[in-house]
């Protein structure tokens, strides 16, 4: 009897988290954009990391600052090839709990776990790697996927002002912590993307433990930044892609009613050896994405035909 009581206590407990985290997703009936632009983080603790950012190697990477709500901001970025052409572009969030830069961003890696998403600077696609807020010696302090969605919105004005920037054909794309903010983005902007690619995002950021800098307490805090309740507001075409061995997508694929968004989950792989033939097989559907809306789509036949 005492092992029946307690049983219903916990499930009538989860069944009362999941309704609260549910509350403001209801009042602003699934627009990430509306809630964001009313809500107001709490956060408990200060978080910044307070070092400069690296210097990349010469001709493969260049610092450049943006202009954000929290203030200038770092950012490494593809140099100008001086060709008097426009070329595509995508900005790419690395994974991490950290919202700097670093040599992740051209050091060499094995495939089985290159994060440098260095395929697309490679294919002449021009790169942006932006830090956030609190990260390296920037001015703010970390929210933990909640202001870093509003750094990243003002990357892409950046990004679109250069002049060897196809203003049309901005892509988004991120791993691990990054594609879970990168859909985070993608429910918080208009179509501002031309496409988005997040790899092994959460849906749930609790997921992530419970050492963050916000009132944890509050169920709002949470739900703001957890991409699993804000699917319908995604305006993008936005591909979710994961290895089967990786973080699970079939909760965001059972959720969702969104045409925008489409699921790859690739047998074979895992959470990390995923991303470097994905960002190869990326880079070349952007390449050969020229029409008024995206053509592009992905599949894990994709991934199988490059090790053919």
């Amino acid at each position: 009897m005492k092992k029946l009581l307690l049983i219903t206590v916990f499930m009538s407990c989860i069944l009362l988290l999941a309704s609260c985290t549910t509350v403001i997703n209801q009042r602003y009936d699934g627009d990430l954009a509306l809630a964001r632009s009313t809500f107001q983080t709490n956060l408990k603790e200060k978080w910044s990391e307070g070092f400069p950012v690296p210097i990349p190697p010469e001709g493969v990477l260049e610092i450049a600052e943006y202009r954000s709500p929290a203030g200038m901001l770092s950012a490494y970025i593809t140099p100008d090839p001086k060709d008097n052409m426009k070329h595509p572009a995508i900005i790419w969030i690395f994974g991490g709990f950290g919202n700097s830069i670093d040599s992740t961003a051209w050091e060499e890696a094995w495939p089985d776990n290159d994060q440098s998403a260095s395929a697309f600077r490679e294919q002449g696609i021009v790169t942006m790697y932006p830090s956030f807020r609190g990260g390296n010696d920037n001015p703010g302090y970390q929210e933990f996927f909640l202001g870093e969605a509003d750094d990243v919105i003002a990357a892409v004005g950046y990004l679109a002002s250069l002049p060897y920037v196809d203003s049309d054909r901005i892509y988004l794309g991120g791993h691990s912590t990054g594609g879970t903010l990168a859909l985070l983005v993608a429910e918080s902007s208009e179509d501002l993307f031309r496409a988005v690619f997040a790899f092994g995002p959460v849906g749930q950021i609790r997921s992530y433990g419970n050492d963050f800098p916000f009132d944890m307490s509050n169920n709002d805090e949470w739900t703001m930044r957890s991409p699993l309740r804000w699917m319908d507001s995604i305006r993008s075409k936005t591909f979710v892609i994961e290895g089967s061995a990786g973080n699970p997508i079939n909760s965001f694929r059972s959720a969702n009613k969104n045409d925008n968004v489409s699921f790859c989950a690739v047998q074979g792989f895992d959470h990390f050896d995923v991303l470097w033939p994905g960002c190869h097989i990326i880079a070349g559907k952007i390449l050969n994405d020229n029409g008024e809306r995206s053509n592009i789509n992905i599949d894990p036949q994709n991934f199988y035909d490059l090790y053919k």
